[in-house]
């Protein structure tokens, strides 16, 4: 039983680095999944089993170790149930539809053969799940088969993470041109060859094959030429030259252009080129999570062989066109397999709802939808609000980027299900019991505490490893070789920081100052200021400069802020996946604003956000990738102005404040123009006094506007407005950082009290026990102070 719990334990540690440095589904390749693994788990069924009789579990005593063996018994037979006889997958619906089908959560390979028998056309199909990756496969292929007698093989031959359909270049292929288009907001390739039509967003365009209503393209040698039956215009990319497109006329093609046409775009960036169309892999840099992967397998029969490329994935479930091989006809799928629920889903609405501020940040999405079964009902699903019917289970998964649909996660498992359940409430059960009833092991050795005083050596070189345990755990982190586009150097970065050093004693004036945060709750500045800080950098300073200081920086200089490192990614710095994407080393804890962007000024993580922020269940790249996001969003608002909202609003019913941003968007109406023209002018008037102080030396007219922006407040804000008592107490309460300090003083006080416990072990003399008494006092006066 030890060697099982020790083979389990290394096996689950493996697996969590294999998840770490390649994927989930590479884990589950190499070790859950694994064979080996399984049989572990049928051992430790029978071991549980065994152990029940062997050591007589089956008296009234030891009923709770008896409930504890029965629990892991039933919650790894609930495991086995859910994985081979459950299912899941994903459901999309768009708004108005009516749905009965969803798509596998697993992935499948299917094979159809197609042929003649007796004269009668013939299927035979073939079809099996299996986990790929390009470090390795689950699978039982190669498939060694007979059709009528004939004998064929189907063999695995590699797998392209990231695949797309595009040009091989062949000098004996055929001539095709790369047109470049962005109709939905993402880059597409199209692709047409000599003598075709394509159509592309309802759009027919020709290559040297004139078609009325078409844009027709002709080439002769290295002359280009269009003729449109649309109106239109071009800027040519490399010296900025437009001109207009006419309608039905015959004129040269600009290559490396912009053409508008109607509401499309386009561009053909390069000269006919000759090869063939086929699966090919994307580049690393345009790689994004909704791309599709390529399989390929190799064909063989009757002499003669092909390979395949099978573009595919989960939530994809199309099949190849049709080919034959040594008389035969196949036809392949890679992807999900198609399930179909005895009811129907309709999507009367999805709802959506973003975090003040943001763009892509959603603090909640439901879908509102109607069951279409003999007895209709409507129902709403949203997180922790799962719809159960007909032993189907449906939750909130994500949704679609134009938030007129909802992707549903679809569980059949209720045997599997109920059956966990089961065995997690007996290991409740069993867990309270070993501590309060029968003979138990836990009972034993709290009875038997005194007897680890003759144990001194055993302890001793316990606690010796306990204490040198934790030097193991130190790492080199080292630079990955990234570039960086050149910005200020530090040296030029560090003269901006003095030149926006507001002294200590304005800034503490500064930082009581009340404003009114996204939630509503009136806070000093110096609170807000605080909170800022450390949701950025995970700090609460910067530097030399506190919080107020910091803020009162931004203001002055918001250019400084974008290109200053001090941005957290994680608290660990261990998402190396953020830091390759946005290309910056390994293991840099702070970046700059500009280092999320492009030379085009598109954000690095745009591709990744996206899925990140339509899931329920985000994992922990994915939940960095919102915390990143967050975090660059909250430094967008600090640096426009946009969060001090410190003016209130005339006769408010909810009391709202409004920063001096909101007022000139013009989303708010102020009906006494003095008090408007207060508003809008009476922050930039005190940046300006502050930036002449610096120079001066007197904070004279700065500290009277800030007495001007708080008898505002209390002239107009009264009703909400805390007293200077509790500003001032709130303001001190943020220097002591009374939690951030404890903590720490916990565990020092704690590690104290446990040496101390560990000598009274060895000798129980009264220094020890005074020792221990006030230790046990520090600790409470600890806690009253929390």
């Amino acid at each position: 039983m030890a060697v099982l719990f020790l083979v389990f334990a290394a096996a689950m540690a493996i697996g969590t680095f294999v998840e770490s440095w390649y994927s989930t589904e590479t884990a589950k390749i190499w070790i859950y999944n694994a064979k080996w693994f399984e049989v572990i788990m049928i051992f430790f069924v029978i071991n549980f089993s065994g152990n029940m009789f062997r050591y007589k579990l089956l008296q009234w005593e030891k009923w709770p170790v008896l409930i504890l063996h029965l629990s892991w018994i039933l919650i790894i037979i609930g495991a086995g149930v859910t994985r081979y006889i459950g299912f899941e997958g994903m459901m999309p619906i768009r708004e108005g539809n009516s749905e009965k089908v969803f798509y596998s959560d697993k992935t499948y390979f299917t094979v159809l053969v197609d042929g003649e028998i007796d004269g009668e056309l013939k299927r035979k199909p073939l079809q099996e799940d299996l986990i790929v990756t390009p470090e390795g496969i689950q699978s039982t292929l190669p498939w060694r088969k007979d059709f009528n007698g004939q004998d064929f093989s189907v063999s695995y031959v590699g797998f392209i993470q990231g695949a797309k359909e595009g040009l091989i270049p062949d000098e004996n292929g055929t001539s095709f041109l790369k047109i470049v288009e962005a109709g939905d907001g993402n880059r597409h390739e199209h692709y047409i060859a000599d003598g075709q039509i394509a159509n592309i967003h309802n759009v027919l365009f020709t290559l040297n094959k004139e078609t009325e209503g078409a844009i027709n393209i002709f080439t002769e040698g290295d002359t280009y030429q269009i003729s449109s039956p649309f109106e239109g215009s071009f800027m040519r990319m490399a010296d900025q030259f437009q001109g207009n497109l006419v309608k039905d006329s015959l004129q040269t093609l600009q290559l490396r252009s912009l053409y508008s046409i109607g509401s499309m775009q386009i561009v053909i960036p390069e000269p006919v080129i000759k090869g063939k169309y086929g699966v090919i892999e994307v580049p690393e840099e345009e790689k994004t999570p909704n791309l599709k992967d390529a399989f390929i397998v190799e064909i063989s029969t009757n002499g003669e062989t092909v390979q395949k490329s099978v573009l595919g994935g989960k939530g994809s479930s199309n099949y190849t066109d049709k080919f034959t091989v040594g008389g035969l006809d196949f036809t392949l799928a890679f992807g999900s397999k198609v399930y179909e629920l005895p009811f129907n889903i309709k999507l009367n609405d999805f709802i959506a709802e973003k975090y003040p501020g943001t763009e892509k940040a959603y603090a909640s999405f439901m879908s509102k939808i109607t069951v279409e079964d003999e007895r209709p009902f409507d129902y709403d699903i949203y997180m922790n609000h799962v719809l159960d019917h007909k032993g189907y289970r449906f939750f909130q998964a994500s949704f679609d980027p134009d938030e007129k649909g909802t992707v549903l996660s679809v569980n059949h498992d209720r045997a599997g299900t109920w059956i966990t359940y089961i065995g997690y409430f007996l290991l409740y059960i069993g867990l309270l019991g070993i501590m309060f009833f029968g003979k138990t092991r836990f009972k034993f050795l709290g009875n038997s505490l005194e007897k680890l005083k003759k144990k001194k050596a055993t302890l001793a070189g316990l606690l010796i490893f306990a204490t040198l345990l934790p030097l193991g755990a130190q790492q080199d982190l080292t630079p990955d070789g990234h570039t960086h586009d050149a910005g200020p150097s530090i040296a030029q970065l560090d003269s901006m920081l003095q030149s926006t050093l507001i002294p200590e004693e304005h800034a503490a004036k500064f930082g009581k100052l009340v404003i009114q945060d996204e939630g509503g709750r009136m806070k000093p500045i110096n609170t807000f200021a605080s909170e800022l800080l450390r949701k950025l950098s995970l700090r609460n300073n910067y530097k030399d400069l506190n919080a107020d200081q910091v803020f009162l920086s931004m203001m002055l200089s918001p250019a400084l802020w974008y290109n200053t490192d001090f941005i957290a990614l994680d608290k660990k710095a261990q998402n190396d996946s953020i830091r390759s994407i946005i290309g910056i080393p390994k293991g840099q804890k702070y970046i700059k604003a500009t280092d999320f962007f492009d030379t085009q000024g598109r954000n690095k993580l745009g591709p990744y956000l996206q899925e990140a922020f339509t899931t329920n269940t985000p994992n922990k790249f994915q939940q960095d990738f919102k915390d990143a996001y967050f975090r660059l969003s909250l430094l967008d608002r600090a640096l426009s102005g946009e969060i001090l909202k410190i003016f209130p609003l005339l006769n408010d019913e909810n009391n709202k404040w409004i920063s001096a941003m909101e007022f000139r968007s013009g989303r708010f109406q102020i009906p006494d123009s003095l008090y408007a023209n207060f508003v809008k002018n009476a922050v930039p008037y005190y940046l300006i006094s502050l930036r002449q102080a610096k120079i001066s030396g007197d904070y004279s007219e700065a500290d009277k506007l800030l007495e001007a922006f708080e008898q505002n407040q209390i002239n107009h804000g009264s009703e909400v407005l805390p007293s200077k008592e509790r500003v001032e107490a709130e303001t001190i309460y943020n220097k002591l950082d009374i939690f951030n300090r404890l903590y720490k003083y916990y565990a020092l006080v704690g590690l104290l009290t446990f040496m101390v416990l560990v000598f009274r072990i060895f000798k129980d003399r009264n220094v020890w026990r005074i020792a221990t008494y006030f230790l046990k006092g520090v600790i409470y006066l600890f806690f009253l102070w929390h």
